[in-house]
């Protein structure tokens, strides 16, 4: 009787202590949040608000429970200070990544809210405008080592060049929407990528898609879009994990994660450092990484936080094979099969090196203002260094047994680097959030400010190495290809401090005329001041100053509201063109040099769209077509170059993230893009072909990954994917040459591990069936066959 008298006791206590609470979650102007998490403290449950902003939590009435949302300040209440039906209010802040440690989300490959494509934080949902995100769940399933594999999860992001580090534009270039673009934004503001990027640092990749010159400006935009890194941030608590893997080819890495907060809950720190090496699949070849970030937030009070994030990394590699073919005559092969490469050459010593020293540091002080407006103040700056050996393989000159004859023979030629780019950036914004009448505002005013220089004192070298693909030496000096010694002929030694400046302003706003019909609108005003070479006397006469205007607009209806939207948008993207010396003659090496300058190249982008996020967040996708027309477009290379082109560009995308049962994610997409150049008085042969930097027409990309949620395999999980492209002719927009067909492909990939609360076992094999494919942009490079990774992750 006793034992029956103290089990109903403990069933009382246990439901007076616990119950049912029942709120709303809401912003300063009572608008419904959806999506908030929701997590017990020091429990493993967690909860999300629904689409009215409605939450129901089982907890006890001693326990805390702590609310985040992207873009707003995490709110941590007690359990016992709450009612049923009580509303809670959440109040803008900044952009901390991880507030809290989210252990079980369920749709890891989604993430459907962000603070920089508008730097506002609008969802996903009821941006008019397209981007892709990589989240850092799905980098971990993927176990990626290089940043370049993390970018097949980007739908329509097809890579041309892998990184070189040479100076000027060493980072890697994807093609995206049909238009070369490089990786130059970190944290939303202008970052420098000139060498090898490590992923462990990186909290996701965000790839906006179309011109985005409105908000960003033209040095960190292509006409296709930008390619932003978001790297990792403090957050409330303490926490992080070690890391350490190995693989094929040499592979091997090490990181450690470290944050902590002080016992106010106001200062969090995290650290970030890691070593990752390898060797070239190849005969010869190398690259290794070493970085260290920290990051530091401190929430004064209520009102004002201050951030600050740094990081630091050393890079040296051997560059991979850049086989250039003739640019500027008739190619002497057509396809892999007559050029009869051998990919495991590389023409190359792992003497010849090139190091890129990096640095990126963003300061930011966030300011509520009142509960309507809030300021955000940003100073950033950038450093990179190219120091070492810049190589490729050259098929661009004359053959040296019949100059008349298309040159079936390389030459290895190259550079001696010496060379950094600086950049520093302050960025002023003020956001607002507020009603007029009725109707809702979100404004953006901002003034940004860019200054650059670019100093290079590299010198050009040529070997007198004359080779075939096959690496017979043909003619030249009796060295050995795995110890080559280079002969200075005809240095050009460079001497030039190159520096510009960009001042702008812009506005945004958008308005909800209903819940579910909301318009942006917004407009930059940008003024370039290029003040040209200071090393050269002509530096007075390359100096220019122009200004333009680039408008944005963009209409979003939400026939079922937070989960269908109907989109459409106008982009403008514009590019200031220096001016070069070049030959009066395009395309006559013996006419006498002069000054060619340019007009600005001007785009625009027509788009439209559905994204929908249906079933309880277990299906986001998007579906969206666009059309961009480029004028004054650049066409030609080098001395051909002339500005009379007319370029348009346009495709369909499909992207979609998926959690359609317990345990199960997807993430995959389809990309189509037909690209054309419409004008060229200068080049008419070139009129109807497709742009030499659109990349393939077709690219399509797939993953999966699987966790058993019960039983003894409970946490073991299975993941597998592929990525492919059709065939591009990599000599695309080049007259009088011919072309060169890159075959199409389709890479698979696969993956076991165990993810225990406490550490994670990961294997992966990348390239599963051995595939041998190849990228390039009037270049080729092979690429990695099969290989083997594995990692061990202890958390704490």
């Amino acid at each position: 009787m006793k034992k029956i008298i103290l089990f109903f006791l403990l069933c009382l206590y246990s439901v007076v202590n616990n119950a049912q609470i029942s709120g709303k979650v809401v912003d300063n102007n009572n608008v419904s949040l959806a999506g908030v998490t929701i997590i017990v403290k020091e429990t493993a449950k967690q909860f999300e608000t629904d689409i009215d902003g409605k939450f129901s939590i089982e907890a006890s009435k001693n326990d805390v429970i702590i609310l985040s949302y992207l873009g707003f300040k995490t709110k941590t209440v007690r359990v016992s200070e709450l009612s049923n039906n009580s509303a809670i209010v959440l109040y803008e802040g900044n952009e901390l990544l991880k507030e809290v440690t989210i252990t079980n989300q369920q749709n890891k490959f989604s993430r459907k809210k962000t603070a920089y494509v508008a730097k506002l934080p609008l969802k996903n949902i009821e941006n008019s405008q397209v981007y892709s995100t990589i989240t850092d769940e799905l980098l971990v399933s993927q176990n990626v080592n290089n940043f370049e594999d993390a970018l097949k999860n980007a739908v329509g992001v097809d890579k041309l060049w892998q990184s070189t580090g040479r100076p000027g534009d060493g980072a890697g270039y994807y093609s995206i929407r049909g238009f070369a673009t490089q990786p130059q934004l970190v944290n939303g503001m202008p970052g420098i990528t000139n060498g090898f990027i490590n992923p462990f640092n990186v909290e996701r990749v965000e790839v906006i898609k179309g011109p985005s010159a409105t908000l960003f400006g033209s040095t960190v935009t292509s006409y296709g879009g930008l390619i932003n890194i978001v790297t990792k941030k403090p957050y409330k608590g303490t926490g992080g994990t070690i890391s350490v893997g190995g693989g094929s080819f040499g592979f091997k890495k090490v990181a450690l994660d470290l944050n902590t907060t002080d016992s106010s809950e106001k200062f969090s720190i995290r650290f970030n450092a890691g070593f990752q090496s390898e060797d070239s699949f190849q005969d010869a070849g190398l690259r290794e990484s070493v970085f260290m970030a920290p990051a530091i937030s401190y929430q004064v009070n209520d009102r004002l936080t201050l951030n600050f994030n740094y990081e630091v990394s050393g890079n040296k590699q051997t560059n991979p094979v850049f086989l250039f073919l003739n640019r500027l005559g008739p190619l002497a092969f057509n396809n892999l099969e007559t050029l009869n490469y051998n990919p495991d050459l590389s023409f190359t010593d792992n003497s010849l090196q090139i190091s890129n020293p990096t640095q990126n540091f963003r300061g930011e002080i966030a300011y509520k203002i009142t509960d309507n407006w809030s300021s955000q103040t940003i100073v950033s700056g950038s450093s990179a260094e190219s120091d070492g050996y810049y190589t490729f393989i050259n098929n661009i000159f004359a053959n040296p047994l019949d100059p008349t004859q298309p040159n079936p023979f390389f030459s290895t030629v190259g550079q001696r680097t010496d060379a950094e780019t600086n950049s520093f950036d302050i960025q002023q914004n003020f956001t607002g959030d507020f009603k007029l009448g009725t109707i809702r505002n979100r404004v953006l005013i901002g003034v940004d400010y860019l200054e650059t220089q670019n100093i290079d004192n590299s010198s050009n070298f040529a070997s007198l190495n004359i080779i075939t693909a096959q690496g017979q030496l043909i003619q030249g000096l009796p060295t050995n290809r795995n110890n080559l010694d280079f002969v200075l002929t005809g240095v050009v030694n460079a001497n030039t401090n190159v520096n510009q400046n960009v001042l702008s302003a812009y506005v945004s706003d958008v308005i909800n005329i209903l819940p579910e019909l909301s318009v942006m609108a917004g407009v930059r005003y940008d003024r370039f001041d290029y003040q040209g070479d200071k090393n050269t006397e002509l530096d007075n006469a390359t100096e220019y100053t122009k200004s333009t205007f680039a408008p944005k607009v963009g209409v979003v209806y939400q026939p079922i509201l937070n989960k269908v939207s109907v989109f459409a948008n106008y982009q403008n993207g514009f590019n200031y063109v220096n001016p070069v010396l070049a030959n009066s003659v395009p395309g006559d090496f013996t006419s006498p040099l002069v000054l060619r300058s340019f007009d600005l190249e001007n785009a625009d982008q027509f788009e439209g769209g559905v994204k929908a996020n249906l079933f309880g967040n277990k299906l986001e996708t998007t579906v969206s077509y666009y059309n961009i027309t480029v004028d004054n477009k650049i066409i030609g290379f080098g001395p051909t170059q002339q500005q009379d082109g007319k370029v348009k560009s346009q495709g369909i995308e499909l992207d979609f993230n998926a959690y359609p049962v317990d345990g199960l994610n997807l993430r995959g997409g389809f990309a189509y893009n037909d690209s054309e150049i419409l004008e060229s008085t200068s080049n008419p042969l070139l009129v109807g072909q497709r742009f030499g930097e659109a990349g393939a027409e077709f690219t399509y990309n797939f993953w999966a990954d699987y966790r058993f949620q019960e039983g003894k395999i409970k946490n073991l999980g299975i993941t597998a994917g592929f990525n492919g492209s059709s065939d591009f002719n990599t000599m695309e927009g080049y007259p009088n040459v011919g072309e060169f067909i890159l075959p199409a492909y389709t890479v698979i990939n696969a993956g076991l591990y165990y993810d225990h609360p406490k550490f994670r076992v990961s294997f992966n094999v990348n390239n599963l069936t051995d595939e041998v494919y190849y990228k390039g942009w009037s270049t080729l490079t092979p690429q990695q066959p099969r290989a083997y990774f594995g990692a061990l992750t202890y958390k704490f």
